[in-house]
C-alpha cells in the first residue's frame, strides 16, 4: 500500500533532528519517522514555522503532481487547510487498506481457482487416458468378438457340412503323435534322428482294427465322403479331357515377393498352389490370377498363414463356393485370423477413401472370410490327399508353425513345391523335413527370398540382439521391434523371454492376438508354447504408450506401414536413449526402408502415415537392421536342391536379378534351372 504521507514526514523529521538537543542524539531519520509518526504528525498541524521552512526547502519533482498537491494541503499556511489535507490523507489512507485488503483476498481466490482448476485439468486428463484406454481395450474386444463370431460362424458351417467333417476326422487318424521333447534345444533342426525312436500307433490303424476293417479300407471310405466319385455317361466316358502330365504355372511370385500363385494342371484337374496378396496400398490379387479364372478351380492348398501366400483366398471362394482349401491344421487355424484382419484394414481403407470422396473398392469382407474358413481341410504332414487326377503330401517346411511344402503327383509325374522354407531351428518351429516321395521329382519350384545371402548361424544373430536390447535397457531407454504378426513376433518375444528373462517385454496389436492363437494351437502337443507370462506381456493401449519406459516392444507392421508400430515409434524415436530395430525383410516402397535410408543420410525426421494421417517423428533414437530371416539363405537353398535332386529346378518367390546369378550357381552345381514360367512336364 503507498503511503502518500511519508515524503513530507520524512523531511519534517529531517527538520525537527536539525534542532540543537536532538541533532547530536544521531538519530535515523526513517527509524525516527516511523516509531514518531503522530508526533511529527501533531508538529506539522501545531507549528506554522516548520511548513514554512519545508514549502521552502522541500524539493517535488514534475513527475510527482499528486504529492505537490498534497504537500500545498498539509504545508499550508492556514491550519484549517492542514487539518483537511490530513483528513484527506485518513480517508485515502483507509481507502487504499480497503483495496489492498480486497486485493489480496481476490489473489488468494484465484490463487485457489487456478489450483483448483490444475486440479481439474489433472482430473481430466486423467479421466481422458482412462477413457482412450477403454477405448482401446473396447476395441480390441469387439475386434475379438468379431473374429470369435467369424471362427463360430465358419465351425457351425464345418459341422453342418460332411466332407468338412470326414476330412477332419481323416486328418485326426492319420497323425502320428510326436514323442515328447525337452524343448527347441533338444530338438534336430530338421527332424533327423541319429537314432530310429519308437512312435505310437497311427489313430487310423487303431480305428480300422476296432472296426475289423483294413486301414486301406477306412481310408477310402472317409476320402469317398470328402471327394464323392462322379457318375460317368456313356459320353464321357470315352471323353478326352486332356492329356495326364504335370503342367506347372506360377501366377504371382515368380520373379517377386508378394502374391505368391501357382497354377498346376493336370488332365482335367486344376490346382492352385498358395493365392496370396500382393503388399501395398491397396494390397493386390496374384498377378496373373484371372488365367486360371478362366477354367475350373478345384482346390488350392496353402503352404502357411502368411497374407502374401493365403491372403486372396476368401476372394476366390466368393467366385468358386465349392474351392477345397488343404493345409496343416496349424495353417487353416491360423488363416481365419489372417484373412479377418486383411478384411478389416480393407473396410478402413475403403471408409476412408469415402470420407474424402474417392473411390476404392474391398477384395472381400467378413462373410467371405466366414466361408473361406468353413472350406478348410486339414492335412496332417505325410498324408496325400486326392484330388481328381493329382496327389498331394505335405511335409514340414520350418519358416512358420505349420508351414508345408507341397509334394504333388500325377502319373509317373512328380512336383516338388518348397513355399517358404528354412532349415534351422527355430524357438517356435523346427526345419524342413525332405520326405522320400520328395527325391528325385521331375521338377522342384523352390524359393529364392534369400537366394543372394549368406547369413550368420542364428546364433549369432541371436547373441548381437540380445547385447544391444541388454545395452539399450541398462541405459534406462526401451526398443521397438516391429515385426511381422505371425511367427516373427513370436519368435522374438519367445527369446526374449528366455535370454533376457528380467527385462518386461510387450506385445502389441495383431502380434499379440496371433500370439494367443500359438499358444491355444500348440496346447496339446507334447511340446506346448509357452510365450505370454513371467516378463512377457500384452500391451495396453494407450496408457502403454508413455506408462513404458524401459524395456522391449514388439509389435505390427514389420515394415512400419502401418498399425501399432507406428503409434509406438512417433514415441520411441525421438527419444536419444532408446532404439528401433527392424527384425525382417522391408519392401523397398515401405517406411522401414525408407527409415534406413534416412538414418544412414543423417536426416532429422521420418514422415509415416497413420490412419490417413501424416506424421513426422524426429528421428533421435538408434535404429538398426537387426534381420531375423526364417528364409533358407543361398548355402541352406542348394542344400534343400542337393537333398532333393530334381530333375529340374524352378526358381520362384524372390528378385529378378538375384535369381538370374543363383542360376548359374545351380548350375555349376549340376542341377538344371529352367525359366520362371510354364512347364508343361515333357
Amino acid at each position: 500500500m503507498t503511503d502518500h504521507l511519508l515524503p513530507i514526514l520524512r523531511a519534517a523529521t529531517e527538520v525537527i533532528l536539525s534542532r540543537p538537543g536532538l541533532r547530536e542524539q544521531g538519530h535515523d531519520i526513517e527509524r525516527f519517522t516511523a516509531e514518531n509518526r503522530r508526533l511529527v504528525v501533531d508538529a506539522l498541524l501545531r507549528v506554522p514555522a516548520l511548513r514554512g521552512r519545508l514549502r521552502r526547502d522541500l524539493r517535488i519533482h514534475r513527475d510527482q503532481p499528486d504529492l505537490k498537491a498534497l504537500a500545498t494541503l498539509l504545508l499550508s499556511p492556514d491550519d484549517r487547510v492542514v487539518r483537511a489535507g490530513l483528513r484527506l490523507v485518513g480517508q485515502l489512507g483507509r481507502e487504499e487498506a480497503t483495496r489492498s485488503t480486497l486485493r489480496k483476498r481476490h489473489q488468494e481466490k484465484l490463487h485457489e481457482l487456478r489450483s483448483r482448476l490444475e486440479t481439474a485439468k489433472g482430473r481430466h486428463e486423467h479421466a481422458e487416458r482412462a477413457l482412450q484406454s477403454a477405448k482401446g481395450t473396447l476395441i480390441e474386444a469387439e475386434k475379438r468378438a468379431e473374429e470369435l463370431d467369424t471362427q463360430m460362424a465358419a465351425l457351425q458351417r464345418r459341422l453342418q457340412d460332411p466332407r468338412i467333417l470326414a476330412s477332419t476326422l481323416l486328418a485326426a487318424l492319420q497323425r502320428v503323435p510326436d514323442p515328447a521333447d525337452e524343448g527347441s534345444e533338444t530338438r534336430d533342426p530338421r527332424n533327423l534322428q541319429a537314432e530310429p525312436q519308437e512312435r505310437s500307433v497311427p489313430p487310423l490303424v487303431l480305428a480300422a482294427q476296432a472296426a475289423g476293417i483294413a486301414p486301406e479300407d477306412l481310408t477310402t471310405a472317409l476320402q469317398a465322403i470328402v471327394t464323392p466319385p462322379q457318375p460317368l455317361s456313356a459320353a464321357s466316358r470315352v471323353a478326352v479331357t486332356g492329356e495326364r502330365r504335370l503342367r506347372v504355372h506360377p501366377l504371382g511370385g515368380a520373379d517377386e515377393i508378394g502374391g505368391s500363385c501357382v497354377l498346376v494342371e493336370a488332365g482335367a484337374t486344376r490346382l492352385l498352389v498358395d493365392a496370396g496378396l500382393r503388399p501395398g496400398d491397396p494390397a493386390l490379387p496374384p498377378r496373373h490370377i484371372d488365367q486360371a479364372m478362366a477354367g475350373s478351380i478345384h482346390a488350392v492348398v496353402v503352404t502357411h498363414a502368411h497374407t502374401d501366400h493365403c491372403g486372396y483366398i476368401p476372394a476366390l471362394v466368393e467366385c468358386l463356393p465349392d474351392l477345397r482349401i488343404i493345409a496343416t491344421s496349424e495353417t487353416t487355424a491360423l488363416m481365419p485370423r489372417t484373412w479377418a484382419d486383411s478384411a478389416k484394414l480393407m473396410g478402413e481403407r475403403e471408409r476412408l477413401h469415402r470420407r474424402w470422396g474417392a473411390d476404392s473398392e474391398v477384395l472381400y469382407r467378413r462373410d467371405a472370410v466366414e466361408a473361406a474358413a468353413q472350406r478348410c481341410e486339414e492335412v496332417p504332414f505325410g498324408a496325400v490327399r486326392r484330388i481328381g487326377d493329382i496327389t498331394v503330401e505335405l511335409f514340414p517346411a520350418g519358416h512358420i508353425l505349420g508351414a508345408a511344402g507341397v509334394v504333388i503327383q500325377a502319373g509317373d509325374q512328380r512336383v516338388v513345391i518348397t513355399g517358404d522354407i528354412s532349415g534351422f531351428r527355430q524357438e517356435t518351429v523346427d526345419g524342413y523335413s525332405i520326405p522320400d516321395s520328395a527325391r528325385e521329382a521331375d521338377l522342384l519350384v523352390m524359393e529364392s527370398t534369400c537366394c543372394a545371402e549368406d547369413h550368420d548361424s542364428r546364433e549369432t544373430r541371436v547373441l548381437d540382439l540380445i547385447r544391444a536390447v541388454e545395452e539399450i535397457y541398462t541405459a534406462g531407454g526401451r526398443v521397438l521391434i516391429p515385426a511381422f504378426a505371425l511367427g516373427r513376433a513370436q519368435e522374438l518375444a519367445m527369446i526374449m523371454r528366455r535370454r533376457l528373462p528380467h527385462v518386461p517385454v510387450l506385445l502389441d496389436g495383431m502380434a499379440a492376438d496371433v500370439t494367443s492363437s500359438f499358444e491355444r494351437i500348440t496346447a496339446d502337443l507334447p511340446s506346448p508354447l509357452h510365450i505370454l507370462g513371467e516378463s512377457v506381456s500384452r500391451a495396453r493401449r494407450p496408457s502403454d504408450l508413455d506408462l513404458f519406459v524401459s524395456g522391449v516392444v514388439i509389435t505390427t507392421s514389420g515394415m512400419l506401414s502401418g498399425g501399432p508400430a507406428v503409434q509406438w515409434a512417433s514415441r520411441i524415436l525421438p527419444e536419444p536413449r532408446s532404439a528401433l530395430f527392424l527384425s525382417g525383410y522391408q519392401d523397398e516402397e515401405s517406411p522401414g526402408a525408407r527409415l534406413l535410408k534416412l538414418v544412414e543420410a543423417q536426416a532429422s525426421h521420418l514422415s509415416v502415415d497413420d490412419h490417413g494421417v501424416e506424421k513426422s517423428i524426429p528421428l533421435r533414437a538408434r535404429v538398426e537392421m537387426m534381420r531375423f530371416s526364417a528364409h533358407a539363405d543361398k548355402r541352406g537353398l542348394l542344400d534343400i536342391a542337393d537333398e532333393v535332386g530334381a530333375h529340374e529346378i524352378m526358381i520362384v518367390h524372390g528378385l529378378r536379378h538375384r535369381q538370374r546369378a543363383f542360376a548359374k550357381v545351380l548350375e555349376v552345381r549340376g542341377h538344371t534351372p529352367v525359366a520362371t514360367g510354364q512347364w508343361d512336364g515333357r
